[in-house]
């Protein structure tokens, strides 16, 4: 049994298709294959149904996978530990991001972490949470920048910061005359929202108390797929959503005549760096951190006047 054959078993497991997983480890599909049954063959146990599309791990091949991932994670760790010993902050990390986060947060540190950290590779992958910590599990990610608290046992939560809650109305709302405002001056029916499987979907409902109701204002649905399609909902067709503080940047003078803030305790979302609890590069994680905090306002490191809403 060798390191390369666990690492193709569970790349088979991953995309579970012999050709993607061979791609994947930039082999060919006959020399996967060939490996995956040297291991079959020495454990004296099939590991795939091959007769299944796609492929699946049988009941004993379930177990071995889980063991052989925590097999990979250890012996990966022998780098991390000489990098920590020396100080050196190197090596590749793959992170992943909600789409909710990324076009704000991003930019405001990549450019001067990759500057500083030119001997780490950096991966970076937009995804929901649900798809996150999915990933985090199967050690397809290092590290996720996520809302927390996610109240998993598996996971390590690190905050970094606390983000503001705000609305961003149309003229047309009651609620526009006012300078701060309460979660019922939102009328339900007015509300645009993003679609299932954001985050910040089920926090915007809970800030609101209120699940949709059928809507009377407009003769069509629409659930967006990201917060900029929200503005532009509301500039066009009227309403209100709820914006996250990084996402206000870059408007303009006219857009932030738009925002309304909300009456303590102001809602808010508490944003982490989450990984596995065994997880090494710790260098590389904690360069990041500090990059992020650089540039977040020092209002936000703290949260003295804020609710948090949960996540989900």
């Amino acid at each position: 049994m060798t390191l390369v054959q666990l690492e193709y078993l569970i790349a088979l497991d991953t995309y579970r298709h012999f050709a993607i997983a061979a791609e994947n480890c930039f082999v060919t599909q006959p020399t996967l294959s060939m490996q995956i049954q040297k291991l079959e063959d020495e454990l004296g146990v099939k590991l795939f149904d091959r007769s299944k599309q796609p492929v699946v791990p049988t009941e004993i091949g379930e177990l071995i996978i889980r063991q052989a991932r925590v097999l990979l994670r250890e012996s990966s760790k022998i780098k991390d530990i000489v990098d920590e010993h020396r100080g050196t902050v190197a090596g590749e990390i793959r992170v992943g991001i909600i789409p909710t986060l990324a076009p704000y947060l991003l930019p405001l540190f990549l450019d001067n972490f990759i500057k500083k950290y030119p001997q780490v590779k950096l991966k970076v992958t937009e995804l929901t949470t649900e798809q996150l910590l999915s990933k985090l599990n199967k050690d397809l990610l290092d590290v996720g920048i996520v809302v927390t608290p996610l109240l998993d046992d598996r996971i390590t939560e690190y905050p970094l910061f606390y983000e503001e809650f705000v609305a961003y109305l149309s003229e047309s709302e009651k609620a526009f005359q006012k300078e701060f405002i309460l979660s019922e001056d939102i009328d339900p029916n007015h509300l645009w929202l993003l679609e299932e499987g954001h985050c910040i979907r089920g926090q915007i409902l809970r800030i609101c108390e209120l699940r949709k109701k059928h809507s009377h204002m407009r003769n069509f649905e629409y659930e967006a797929g990201s917060i900029e399609t929200l503005k532009r909902m509301v500039e066009h067709y009227g309403g209100v959503t709820i914006l996250p503080e990084l996402s206000l940047k870059d408007l303009t003078e006219s857009q932030r005549l738009q925002i309304r803030r909300f009456h303590s305790p102001i809602p808010m979302r508490e944003v982490s760096i989450v990984m596995l609890r065994h997880h090494l590069k710790k260098g590389i994680i904690e360069a990041m951190k500090t990059e992020i905090l650089k540039v977040i306002p020092e209002k936000m490191k703290q949260n003295n006047v804020g609710k948090i809403i949960e996540v989900g």
